[in-house]
């Protein structure tokens, strides 16, 4: 299996502007990789230019540009993989009538990641299992320092650096054995992801929903309103550029750390794990106007405004990101984690199985209207998602 290690690195002064500088000459190599593919598509009777061209012109690229010839070739063909990457994204969209969303041209402050095959030239790993000081050696940068946290366990297959701000982290990507399983509980669970609560399971608990974006939109909204009547191209205006990255940066972390203990909470407490297969995407998709047929040019209410609300609160809380981690945690603990249809889970009664909508009053409130049972709704959910999940795990076995 793949496991992700990321770790903050410590670069000198110098250092720090060789990494800048090594971002900046691999972000000019795929806009101008970009550009080779755009035109010759265009002007050269719509000819198609693939990675394997791209990478085999290096060598003279190399030679012609001395700014080039200083980072590893290595890390240069990775690039002109992402770019290719990138457009094989694109047909894959084109063929699936989805938004094409074409590639583009990326910014220098927007290209912050540059990768290296493990074994190839330009960079190597060097750690001692139990020394805790740790350098990673980069062509045209040095021996960087790394603060490495916790061992790495396995191959390493990749090597990234990334800016995030004003830090620099590496991530190392390892080839490693399947874990040994925890150990059996016994125990099955059913889960139901909402707003009010950001989970509630079939066993009657709750987790309450953090919220952190609600809690740091007076902040942010005041680093925006700042950064807005700032002039374009001054100093006080990059820094409230970095203040609302910053901001931006913390509840992103504050999510995944929730995010994180979360899931193991459930990894460690259960053998089984069962949760809704929501379509985040389609969840949080804008309302489609709708045009008054008697005055031309003029619309309809669309409830636009209260879904934008609901939106943002769907956004907050970070389902996605929440399943995934969920997933990954129960792979390396030799857990079971199966996804079902969400439709009527909060509408059948779990006694007699009557499905109405009239069962749920209330957003919070479930009261069966045949047999009279109730209970919270969520709760009932995250039953009907259990007793769906256990049903589909049966039907799989045999």
């Amino acid at each position: 299996m793949i496991r992700a290690y990321k770790f903050l690195i410590r670069p000198t002064v110098g250092q720090e502007q060789q990494l800048a500088a090594m971002l900046r000459d691999h972000c000019a190599l795929y806009n101008a990789a970009l550009e080779e593919r755009r035109d010759a598509y265009r002007h050269a009777t719509k000819t198609t230019v693939r990675y394997g061209q791209q990478s085999a012109q290096l060598k003279d690229i190399r030679a012609f540009d001395s700014d080039q010839a200083r980072w590893s070739f290595s890390s240069q063909q990775a690039t002109l993989r992402r770019l290719d990457k990138a457009f094989a994204a694109f047909f894959r969209r084109v063929k699936s009538d989805e938004t094409p969303d074409y590639p583009r041209f990326r910014s220098f402050k927007r290209f912050d990641t540059v990768d290296w095959p493990e074994g190839g030239d330009g960079c190597r790993w060097d750690a001692t299992p139990h020394d805790p000081v740790t350098r990673v050696r980069l062509q045209g940068v040095g021996c960087v320092r790394v603060h490495r946290h916790r061992p790495v366990v396995g191959k390493i297959k990749t090597i990234s650096v990334k800016r995030e701000g004003r830090r620099w982290y590496i991530i190392l990507t390892a080839d490693q054995d399947q874990p040994d399983p925890l150990p059996a509980t016994g125990s099955a669970v059913g889960t139901d992801l909402g707003i009010a609560h950001f989970l509630a399971d079939s066993d009657g608990g709750f987790v309450p929903n953090p919220r952190h974006g609600q809690k740091g939109a007076a902040k942010l909204d005041a680093a925006q309103r700042a950064l807005s009547q700032s002039k374009r191209g001054s100093k006080r205006r990059r820094k409230q550029v970095e203040t609302v990255a910053r901001l931006h940066r913390k509840v992103r972390r504050q999510r995944l750390d929730h995010a994180h203990k979360t899931a193991l909470a459930l990894v460690r407490e259960h053998d089984f794990i069962a949760h809704e297969d929501l379509k985040i995407r389609n969840m949080v998709r804008t309302p489609a106007p709708k045009p008054d047929p008697d005055r031309s040019g003029t619309f309809l209410p669309n409830g636009a405004g209260a879904k934008a609300g609901l939106n943002k609160s769907i956004n907050d809380a970070g389902w996605g990101v929440f399943l995934g981690i969920l997933t990954a945690k129960a792979e390396c603990a030799g857990r079971s984690v199966i996804a079902v249809d969400p439709r009527n889970t909060s509408r059948e009664c779990p006694e007699c199985g009557h499905t109405v909508k009239e069962n749920r009053p209330t957003q919070e409130t479930f009261r069966c209207v045949s047999c009279g049972h109730q209970a919270h709704a969520d709760t009932v959910g995250a039953i009907n998602v259990l007793r769906a999940g256990l049903a589909r795990r049966d039907a799989n076995q045999a």
